[in-house]
């Protein structure tokens, strides 16, 4: 990754894009403190992709965990509340 002040940046600025567009992605700082990255759009639209894979992987791992795993099991959850839990999931869908 290049870095490159705001005052070459500004300067440079087509020769900054046709680095971009080629794949570089290009740090600008401020007063020596980074304070933008430019990069081409369809990395970022892939790097979100793979940020939201990531999370969707985690929240299954969670889910599938919690499907194998009792509540009797589950500290602080009393089966007063889980009944409560239960109950109002099942007026949600009712309202559905």
């Amino acid at each position: 990754m290049t870095t490159m002040s705001l005052s070459e940046a500004r300067a440079e600025l087509p020769a900054l894009l046709d680095r971009v567009e080629h794949g570089e992605e290009v740090t600008i700082t401020r007063h020596g403190r980074p304070v933008a990255v430019v990069l081409r759009p369809d990395t970022v639209r892939s790097r979100r992709a793979e940020s939201a894979l990531a999370g969707a992987a985690e929240v299954r791992e969670l889910m599938e965990r919690a499907r194998n795993t009792p509540l009797s099991e589950v500290s602080g959850l009393s089966a007063e509340y889980a009944d409560e839990l239960v109950a109002d999931i099942r007026a949600d869908r009712d309202d559905s």
